[in-house]
């Protein structure tokens, strides 16, 4: 199949006063230099139209639906409608527009979910905001775990950031460090390696993913004279990881696992939270990094980025992690990986 017929990729506006959408039009006017498959949008032709003008795009955009966007994406960028109530305000985030927001990302689960859509790419969402909207989860990633329940429970979402060859996971995201120590639990580290191992398989192509994992505690615990995490909570997992024959590794220093002659031995690394993960990758690809959720049934990225409100409608903004999110998208659904 060409890339011209296949189904196409869907990509939710996100926050409507934030950046992705100055950055879809900015991509989709530069569709044919980037080289990118086709995508379709989820969200209102009205309000692209009038951020469109805003960043001085002229750009042809049609209402459609999702069967048809493949064919439409080469003359014009295809949206599907989502019904609601949004403005082209720039910078000034309103509760007004949650809704549509929420369903513009439920709609393209659910089109990706039956099929009519290869992948999911989700531009950035202001949580703060959704909140008035009547949102009531912790973050993008939960509500997309929700979204893609079966038998009506929620998959365990992993968060990947990736660059290149370099892949980061932590085990507890958002939650305050004060509360790692109690939610690091056996259970949870375990169910994160094996969706981490299964998804490096099935979706990167790793035949034989070999992963390594932080401590918890400076100096991975120096024998639990740093603290007891590392050998009561982390070390036996990795031992049962081993024990069916998986290639894991640790707990290991977080304070040199991440120098890069350590972890280009690996095809991930396992942090045990949110910033021991993402420091070192933003730090080396702050703005072409790459968010993955492993454990959902479909592909789902996202930029690594926020919803920068001082450069929406500025047409400023960066668009490399975008573009990488779509590259990453389109690979791990045509088998290129």
């Amino acid at each position: 199949m060409s890339k011209a017929s296949r189904q196409p990729l869907a990509i939710s506006m996100g926050e409507p006063a934030g950046l992705g959408p100055d950055l879809i039009l900015q991509i989709y006017a530069r569709r044919q230099s980037l080289g990118l498959p086709p995508f379709v949008v989820y969200g209102q032709r009205d309000f692209f139209a009038a951020r469109a003008r805003r960043l001085g795009l002229d750009l042809p955009l049609s209402s459609v639906e999702v069967t048809d966007a493949a064919a439409t994406f080469k003359q014009s960028m295809p949206i599907v409608e989502i019904a609601g109530t949004v403005g082209d305000n720039p910078g000034e985030p309103t509760p007004v527009s949650g809704g549509l927001v929420m369903e513009a990302i439920a709609r393209a689960t659910h089109d990706v979910m039956r099929g009519a859509a290869r992948g999911l790419v989700t531009a950035p969402i202001a949580k703060s905001v959704l909140y008035g909207a009547g949102f009531r989860h912790p973050g993008h990633t939960e509500y997309l775990a929700e979204l893609c329940a079966q038998d009506g429970v929620p998959r365990l979402p992993v968060m990947m950031l990736a660059h290149e060859e370099f892949r980061a996971v932590p085990v507890t995201i958002h939650v305050p460090l004060s509360a790692v120590p109690t939610l690091l639990t056996s259970r949870l580290l375990d169910q994160t390696l094996r969706i981490v191992h299964h998804d490096l398989r099935t979706r990167f192509g790793v035949l034989r993913p070999k992963i390594a994992v932080s401590g918890l505690n400076p100096h991975a615990g120096e024998s639990g004279t740093i603290g007891l995490e590392d050998l009561a909570v982390i070390k036996p997992v990795i031992e049962g990881m081993r024990h069916d024959d998986m290639d894991v590794v640790g707990p290991l220093p977080a304070d040199t696992l991440f120098y890069p002659e350590h972890w280009r031995q690996y095809d991930a690394v396992v942090a045990m939270y949110h910033d021991q993960a993402l420091i070192p990758i933003k730090t080396i690809a702050f703005d072409s990094a790459v968010n993955v959720t492993l454990g959902l049934p479909i592909v789902r990225t996202s930029p690594d980025h926020g919803t920068a409100f001082d450069l929406a409608g500025t047409g400023k903004g960066s668009w490399t992690s975008f573009v990488a999110a779509i590259r990453m998208a389109d690979r791990m659904t045509d088998g290129s990986f």
